[in-house]
């Protein structure tokens, strides 16, 4: 039986057995280039900026994020492809070098890159040299900032989970009548396993955090069960913390009429400082999107940053 084909009229017309021969075969081909292809968008880690930006809405959503703030796509090409992503806490230089040292075409941080409106560009400047790098580099730059730390799974998710804590909720959850709200918002508060002596829980918590000290306002409880935490900058959750039973508050930068008022009050609040209590949540978004790219069969190497430290050095003077 003769093969017929479509005329650029709509007509159809037959073909001869050579004329047929000829046909599959361009048929043939371009079937199974198309198939390579599709297959090499997914086999060779193919991605675009927009896709990973639907993909990060998923996990922790932008509309999370608080009016003054900054989130989603800082400096990129909304459809280019990604091949290799890097995720740190903090923008900087020695990331952005990190970045390329890998290989990795896209930095995703916590903080924002652009936070206030730049109404200059100087490239002898930090701000300046990174986004002329970047740019030079093609490599492109998203944040998750308040969204993160809102979300479920996010900042303060793992840094509870990490402390032990059960049946955690917000501190401050987000004002929204849907259910998905009651583990959202900004904090956490949970109570441990069974209660833990002070020494204990304060060996634990620099041990994880990595601190050879902490910062104390208030009296430490002889025994711990109740815990609210906050990555970050979470001085003014500090009197809510207390008001939903928690008898040891974990933060970072606690201001000074804050530690007066938890002294005065008879709660505890400790000062672990902004990066350690917040970047353990650059492993745990590493981790999640890993796995996503495994679900859909991306071939997308993912790395959380080996070289970003806390900026915080503790130096002990001598007696």
């Amino acid at each position: 039986m003769a093969l017929e084909v479509n005329s650029p009229g709509g007509s159809r017309r037959k073909l001869s057995g050579s004329q047929e021969k000829v046909h599959l075969n361009k048929r043939c081909a371009f079937f199974l280039y198309g198939n390579w292809q599709q297959a090499c968008a997914t086999k060779c880690g193919k991605m675009t900026v927009k896709e990973l930006l639907k993909t990060l809405d998923g996990i922790a959503a932008f509309s999370l994020a608080e009016q003054w703030d900054n989130v989603g796509l800082m400096l990129g090409e909304p459809n280019k492809s990604i091949t290799s992503i890097l995720v740190a806490l903090d923008p900087t230089e020695d990331v952005l070098a990190e970045a390329q040292a890998i290989g990795a075409d896209c930095i995703i941080t916590h903080h924002p890159l652009i936070f206030h409106a730049l109404k200059a560009i100087y490239t002898d400047q930090p701000m300046g040299r990174f986004l002329r790098r970047a740019l030079e580099n093609e490599i492109t730059v998203i944040g998750c900032h308040t969204n993160l730390d809102q979300a479920a799974g996010g900042v303060n998710d793992v840094l509870a989970e990490s402390l032990g804590l059960q049946d955690s909720r917000p501190i401050i959850p987000v004002k929204t009548d849907t259910d998905a709200a009651a583990d959202t918002g900004f904090g956490r508060i949970g109570k441990l396993a069974e209660p833990v002596l002070q020494k204990v829980f304060i060996e634990r918590l620099g041990a994880f955090l990595n601190l050879p000290v902490l910062r104390v306002a208030g009296q430490l409880p002889d025994k711990i069960t109740t815990v609210a935490v906050c990555g970050g900058s979470g001085s003014d959750l500090a009197e809510a913390a207390y008001a939903g039973g928690a008898q040891v508050y974990v933060t970072g930068e606690v201001k000074h009429s804050t530690a007066r008022w938890a002294e005065a009050a008879g709660f505890c609040i400790i000062d672990a400082g902004h990066f350690p209590t917040e970047n353990p949540v650059v492993a745990s978004l590493a981790k999640v999107l890993q796995d996503v790219f495994a679900e859909q069969d991306l071939d997308i190497p993912v790395q959380s940053s080996a070289k970003q430290q806390n900026p915080f050095v503790y130096h002990q003077p001598a007696s």
